[in-house]
């Protein structure tokens, strides 16, 4: 079993003198392989799936005038069928704990461990965390285990030479050796993605297997490859250790993860929401929305504000702040740094423990409503036809009092906000990081927005996944 991104992709050198610190190839691989393959396991499972009944009895009848009829009676039939599925996994505990994907062990009514002598086990799951696609198993026998040890995935580096071993294909203990090819790559799995991409040959089969840098110990676990074929081509992803130990502990000790919690709602920083607020780069994590309950409003964190600095971290990113934020310690006071309105300013806060089912990211907005009323004005600059949130609108299309805003009534086709994914039904909150209640107060903004030569202007809307930011070309 392994995760598969099957997409294709349509998509100077310098030279030093001197190699510091450079670890030639190794004649061979067999020493390291023969001490690490013990603790490498095969993991077996098996879930129920409705399917299709297609009995023997079905073949006597092909070739004859029944067939039409049979073959309609028995496709009108569901039958539970057993569904099986193979991955890898490795042992850090002589008391029988193994780590794996959660992605292997998901939606399995038993799971088998098979150890490198063949010996097979029953396994029960300690803990599992989707979002980082870690599951931690436990196995209980008589025989002697031999543990792994993890390893500083932060300093491998690319080039570096890595051994994966795993169960591709379900063809057992298998050893591949490459190359980290890469760093802090970013598949789109998950909200804390950072996966380490390598040149081994990994396949199906191989998902949970370990990753070993020279010195045998695990700096990541085997988890996708990039494939539009199904097997290698190269392309392979592991999670580095670094960024799961804390998980690990927690699954051991409490059977779930236990993370950071700001308690924001953010998004990226584009060029152009950089240009719209007159920044030089585009940098931090924009705060699209705050929880009332959490500790940056306690804080004094806003909508708008550009999270730059967050426990002594710079935040290049928005990437980089969910991970270090729930990778935090829960009731750690710490200090962050956001720009607002071009200013930098600081907040001490204490990290909060977020639920295993809140999302800090921005979501998309798709939210749609049937425009009638009267009182419509057409903003030009940026394509769209507006109405002030009366009372009727707010039974209409049932809006909350305390969202404020103006309504948006019309779209128009083809423009830059349309392609921003902004539609007809949703409210505009704020113009320029400025709060807009009327057709008026949206184009007194609009034009402090072209004395300033902006070319974008920044809108904060309220849709159906909550509030998020968007910068907006200006019609000319």
């Amino acid at each position: 079993m392994f995760r598969t991104i099957c997409k294709l992709f349509i998509i100077a050198v310098v030279f030093s003198p001197t190699v510091v610190n450079a670890r030639s190839a190794p004649d061979s691989f067999a020493d390291l392989a023969e001490k690490l393959l013990p603790s490498v396991v095969n993991i077996s499972t098996t879930h129920k799936s409705m399917g299709r009944a297609v009995p023997n009895e079905m073949q006597q009848f092909k070739g004859t005038p029944f067939e039409p009829f049979f073959k309609d009676f028995f496709n009108d039939r569901h039958t539970e069928r057993e569904v099986s599925s193979l991955g890898s996994g490795f042992i850090i505990d002589e008391k029988g704990i193994i780590i794996t994907n959660y992605h292997v062990i998901n939606k399995a009514e038993e799971i088998k461990v098979i150890l490198s002598d063949d010996t097979v086990l029953e396994a029960t799951i300690i803990g599992k965390d989707k979002k980082t696609d870690i599951a931690v198993l436990q196995v209980k026998t008589d025989k002697k285990l031999i543990p792994v040890e993890f390893g500083d995935s932060d300093k491998i580096r690319i080039g570096d030479w890595i051994l994966a071993i795993g169960n591709p294909f379900g063809l057992g203990g298998t050893v591949t050796s490459g190359i980290i090819s890469a760093r802090a790559r970013d598949i789109h799995f998950g909200p804390y993605d950072d996966y380490l991409q390598t040149d081994a040959s990994i396949n199906r089969g191989n998902s949970g297997g370990p990753m070993f840098n020279m010195s045998g110990k695990v700096i990541g676990i085997n988890t996708a490859i990039f494939s539009p074929t199904g097997g290698s081509v190269g392309i392979g992803f592991a999670i580095p250790t670094n960024m799961v130990k804390k998980i690990i502990a927690d699954l051991r000790e409490y059977g779930h993860t236990r993370r950071g919690l700001l308690g924001v709602k953010i998004q990226m920083v584009t060029d152009e929401i950089a240009e719209s607020l007159g920044l030089d780069k585009a940098k931090g994590a924009l705060v699209a929305s705050v929880d009332k309950e959490g500790p940056a409003f306690k804080a004094g964190v806003q909508n708008g504000d550009i999270i730059i600095e967050f426990d002594g971290h710079e935040i290049k990113e928005m990437r980089q702040l969910p991970r270090i934020v729930a990778e935090t310690k829960i009731g750690k006071k710490i200090k962050i740094v956001v720009l607002r309105n071009g200013h930098e300013k600081t907040f001490n806060l204490k990290i909060g423990e977020m639920k295993e089912d809140e999302i800090e990211l921005a979501g998309d907005i798709k939210k749609n409503g049937k425009t009638f009323l009267n009182g419509k004005k057409m903003i030009e600059p940026l394509g769209i036809e507006v109405s002030s949130l009366t009372k009727d609108i707010r039974l209409k299309f049932n809006i909350p009092d305390d969202i404020q805003g103006v309504f948006i009534t019309e779209v128009a086709q083809n423009s830059d906000i349309a392609k921003k994914g902004i539609r007809k039904g949703d409210i505009l909150v704020e113009v320029n990081q400025h709060k807009v209640n009327s057709p008026a107060d949206i184009e007194k903004q609009l034009e402090a927005v072209k004395k300033s030569g902006r070319k974008s202007v920044l809108l904060l809307i309220e849709g159906k996944a909550g509030l998020r930011f968007v910068a907006v070309k200006l019609h000319q």
